[in-house]
């Protein structure tokens, strides 16, 4: 939400700077529709921020972004030159995808440039939809299908991979979700049939991306369920982390073990900090336990310099339960 309420700012800011046309929509409503380009000369991709309102219950207006980074190419009459001109320019150029296109006027000056898009839909691709059972696509369905970029080849992907998708909604809620075509090819090749478009909505939701799941499977982790990808992500077990357990000289544990580890806040940190006074490859549990009990590598060194020197780890957790502070 944040990051909305700032693109809005910097789009009504950018925009004010842009100079006046005598362009005029057919529809009033496209006039509330902006975009932001932001360019650098040591990048491959422009990107693409779009901020646009529709029309919801009672004539109140709902207000939403969506950004993406493109190829220039995919801008069709907009170029390198036109957006780094110094003394600026009125540009006009557009985005075609197959649910419709995206037609673009404003303003750029030195990599950046703002103004306002309209969206001409594609009765083609409404008609195809139809055909192919997924029920009508309203105007608004087809715009947030282009954003998207869920077009044919998307379509022919759920297809080949057997998803569950029946309905219109079902290719909007998934694009607007960040399912992209790359990831759900990208998913396939990793080994994973989904299927199931909540499933494949929530590991997107979730954080599962594609890097996550192959980081996994370098450290040994294939062949795991997406129901346990999306866990170990939402409790921060990441690749990182269980390396530098076995760095540490820890053996590979079930993810699950990984997750519980996590959940009591014991880390690589508290292991180093372990090694340090002495007690090295402490078994996994017992970290658990010493974190529980809150028993630090501080409250250990100082209780030995209480004269408490040649106590267990178990002794110092009875320790610590019965109130012995380090003070």
């Amino acid at each position: 939400m944040k990051r909305v309420a700032l693109v809005a700012v910097l789009l009504s800011l950018v925009w004010a700077c842009y100079p006046a046309s005598n362009t005029s929509y057919s529809n009033p409503q496209t006039s509330a529709n902006q975009w932001l380009i932001e360019f650098r000369t040591d990048e491959s991709k422009v990107h693409l921020t779009m901020h646009y309102r529709r029309e919801g219950d009672k004539g109140r207006f709902n207000h939403s972004s969506t950004g993406f980074g493109i190829t220039l190419d995919q801008l069709s009459g907009l170029s390198r030159d036109q957006m780094m001109s110094a003394a600026g320019n009125v540009v006009r150029f557009q985005l075609k995808r197959d649910a419709g296109t995206f037609n673009f006027e404003g303003w750029f000056k030195e990599g950046n440039g703002s103004g306002h898009f309209t969206f001409s839909p594609s009765s083609s691709f409404a008609s195809d939809l139809s055909r192919r059972g997924f029920g009508s696509a309203n105007d608004e369905q087809l715009q947030s299908l282009a954003m998207s970029d869920v077009g044919f080849t998307y379509i022919n992907e759920l297809k080949a991979q057997g998803y569950d998708t029946a309905t219109v909604d079902d290719l909007v809620r998934m694009g607007n979700h960040g399912v992209r075509l790359e990831y759900l090819q990208g998913i396939k090749s990793l080994g994973y049939e989904i299927k199931t478009t909540d499933l494949i909505v929530r590991m997107k939701d979730h954080g599962v991306s594609l890097d996550f799941i192959r980081e996994l499977t370098a450290l040994g982790y294939s062949n795991v369920s997406s129901e346990e990808l999306v866990r170990t992500k939402d409790h921060g077990v990441s690749a990182n982390f269980i390396s530098e357990f076995t760095a540490a000289g820890y053996d590979r544990a079930s993810l699950e073990q990984w997750i519980r580890v996590k959940d009591h806040g014991v880390s690589p940190t508290f292991v180093k900090e372990l090694k340090e006074i002495g007690y090295n490859n402490v078994p996994l549990e017992q970290l658990i336990r010493m974190k529980d009990h809150g028993v630090s590598a501080t409250y250990i060194r100082r209780m030995k310099e209480k004269g408490h020197g040649d106590l267990t780890l178990d002794e110092f957790i009875r320790m610590k339960d019965r109130g012995e502070r380090d003070e």
